[in-house]
């Protein structure tokens, strides 16, 4: 962690910024699709699972193109496929605003998936390799994550009044300008990097603690896109109410990650404040499936993204603790997996809502509910492997014993 740098002491201070920068409007181009899906599924006369396509179809793409972006990188170089990307995801996005079927705007949103596997393959790694304090990066990375989260949903609501195609071209705009700003102001990674090959991505799953935090951050990515996809038809609002419900739950998100996530996992480890997250969220989980009117879902919205920004606050730097040693393959493994199992998620919400409006939320209990279990089963070895303990520390030694066992090098495996 590096909490001790001075910040000041940072060379790439523009680069980092103009990174993160890049990344919120990425995620606000995402979010920005909330508010409207109840509008696109009117309007082009389709069903819940249908529309949910949006949502698969992107989240699909994007976890399977993880791996060959993070080739990409180490062949080409970052910014070339950084840049690739915002471009492949303003194109999609403007394709989108002129769509007029659910299977043309489902595949644009899959080459939409594409282009953002290009930028968050890269993006993490720019960052940390750019900076003297990973833990700062980190933090301004998933800040800019959150802020996206909330800022989005607030442009779709107010321009989705006037169309549900507005969204998609604004969104297509702001890829253009972050376009702009990539090209000018990113820049590689000083040191050089190897090229990754295939085998080392795959071997980073040999390691126990990194495969644990794998399942958990399934579970969790799971019902973060229960909560992403399918709450904006579950709550049945209008437009506008909808974009300012899910800027509460972007609000909340941030909150979670800039206010709190880091805080208290200061006070009592990045691992324990995973747990918090899970436990909060199961809460949650069962109110939204016991609501008694929108009201109590709206306030479960918010306090739902606060959970959620405590575990974003804290999983991505889990991951580049635990990973290999190369940051790369430490990404595209976590990717891979933080994304492919959240894929599913949207389209399940949609089919399941045919049977019960409540049901998505009590499977996506269940998932949660498992993912619970490994946690509790195994976060004594994440905890050693990141150098922290855990309340349950009768099981500390024999864990740290474990983790720093001799283990084939996978973090350089080029």
């Amino acid at each position: 962690m590096g909490g001790g740098v001075d910040r000041r002491n940072e060379p790439h201070r523009s680069a980092i910024h103009a990174t993160t920068l890049v990344a919120f409007l990425a995620i606000a181009g995402i979010a920005v699709v909330d508010p409207i899906l109840p509008a696109i599924g009117e309007a082009i006369g389709v069903t819940a699972w249908q529309v949910e396509l949006l949502f698969t179809a992107y989240i699909a793409v994007m976890a399977l193109g993880m791996i060959p972006a993070t080739l990409a990188s180490g062949r080409f170089g970052f910014k070339p496929v950084l840049i690739t990307g915002v471009s492949v995801v303003g194109l999609a996005a403007i394709g989108a605003s002129f769509s007029n079927d659910i299977v043309q705007l489902s595949v644009l949103r899959g080459v939409w998936g594409l282009g953002n596997a290009m930028f968050f393959a890269t993006a993490m790694v720019v960052l940390v390799n750019l900076a003297n304090d990973r833990e700062w990066v980190v933090g301004l990375f998933e800040t800019a994550l959150g802020l996206g989260f909330a800022v989005g949903p607030l442009l779709g609501g107010l321009l989705g009044e006037v169309s549900w195609r507005l969204p998609f071209f604004v969104c297509g705009i702001f890829m253009v300008l972050a376009l702009a700003v990539a090209a000018r102001r990113l820049r590689e990674p000083t040191n050089p990097q190897p090229r990754v090959r295939l085998g080392a991505i795959f071997a980073t799953y040999r390691r126990p603690a990194f495969v644990a935090l794998c399942a958990v951050t399934a579970a969790y990515n799971f019902v973060f896109f229960v909560v992403l996809g399918y709450t904006p038809l579950f709550l049945g609002l209008d437009v506008i109410p909808l974009g300012l419900a899910f800027t509460g739950w972007g609000l909340g998100l941030a909150a979670g990650i800039l206010v709190v996530g880091h805080r208290l996992a200061h006070r009592i480890g990045a691992v324990q404040t995973v747990g918090v997250a899970v436990a909060g969220l199961l809460a949650c989980m069962v109110l939204f499936a016991t609501s008694t009117g929108t009201a109590m879902s709206l306030v479960v919205l918010v306090v739902a993204g606060l959970f959620m920004g405590l575990a974003n606050a804290n999983l991505t730097d889990l991951a580049l603790g635990l990973g290999a040693a190369d940051r790369r393959v430490a990404t595209g493994a976590f990717n891979l997996v933080r994304w492919g199992a959240a894929a599913p998620a949207p389209i399940i919400s949609g089919k399941l809502a045919e049977h019960g409006l409540a049901l998505p939320f009590w499977v996506g209990l269940g998932v949660l509910a498992a993912g619970a279990l490994v946690y509790l089963a195994t976060a004594h070895r994440m905890a050693a492997g990141h150098g922290e303990r855990v309340l349950w520390a009768r099981w500390n030694r024999a864990a740290a014993r474990n983790e720093h066992a001799p283990e084939e090098p996978v973090g350089e495996a080029y």
